[in-house]
């Protein structure tokens, strides 16, 4: 790999390390680009702060934006750091998010749809669901999202953990595979997903995302340093696109939030 786009930081309560300790580590494996795209803050003010150690806080993004764009400057030259989030897509609180990022110049945002709704009372995804209409909204709220147009790309597409009927997931997943063809918008092969042995990459998923003609995108969704590089692990993963006919992007053309 020459770039990630998928790395987070202490910040997000479940990673380990700040923005520096991942720069310096993405240097020395040799990286050209590496997007920080912690887990973004949510503006949740009619509810009140959520209790998920999952995301940084709306007064923490200032800090976490200067401190990307400052090794910006003290790695210009020698590797590309930019500045972005991972976001779900929630409908009520969506345009309030922008808003936060915009104000802080956050450079993108890739999609990842842990949750449905706007996340108050709602399943996490990679839970095993038999339920059809969690399946169902999975596709739909992550299809609005990919309309809008505003996400570099969509992060581990297959978390959604869907055991029940083959038949019922083929066709859902490949609704969800036009959107992402029809919209420009590449899919992530999860090297973090890959190399734990969770439930994504889910083989069937990257079948039908072959057959409907998606491109394809590594990303290490590093939670600590050493993880920006995974080779063992990222040779699994080409392997996975080769044997499903995905083309493999190696650098992201980003889409800018404002």
């Amino acid at each position: 790999m020459i770039a990630n786009y998928h790395t987070h930081t202490f910040r997000c309560g479940h990673a380990e390390g700040g923005e520096a300790d991942y720069a310096r580590e993405a240097e020395r494996v040799g990286l050209k680009i590496l997007g920080m795209a912690d887990h973004t803050p949510y503006d949740f003010f009619d509810i009140g702060p959520r209790n998920r150690p999952m995301r940084m806080k709306p007064e923490e993004l200032p800090e976490y934006a200067d401190s990307v764009r400052d090794l910006a400057k003290e790695y210009e030259g020698r590797m590309e750091i930019l500045l972005g989030v991972e976001a779900e897509y929630y409908p009520k609180y969506f345009p309030r998010l922008l808003e936060m990022l915009r104000e802080n110049k956050v450079q993108y945002m890739i999609l990842g749809q842990h949750f449905l709704e706007n996340e108050v009372d709602a399943p996490y995804c990679g839970r095993p669901w038999s339920d059809p209409a969690v399946l169902e909204r999975y596709v739909a709220q992550s299809t609005e999202a990919l309309q809008t147009r505003l996400f570099s790309y969509f992060a581990h597409p297959d978390l959604i953990n869907f055991p029940g009927n083959d038949e019922l997931y083929e066709r859902e997943i490949r609704k969800l595979c036009r959107a992402a063809h029809d919209t420009q918008t590449p899919l992530e092969i999860n090297i973090l997903g890959l190399r734990e042995g969770r439930n994504y990459p889910d083989e069937r998923f990257w079948r039908i995302a072959g057959e409907e003609g998606n491109v394809a995108i590594l990303g290490c969704d590093a939670h600590r340093p050493q993880y920006v590089s995974d080779p063992a692990t990222e040779k699994r993963a080409r392997e996975l696109a080769e044997r499903n006919g995905l083309p493999l992007l190696e650098t992201l053309t980003l889409r800018q939030i404002g």
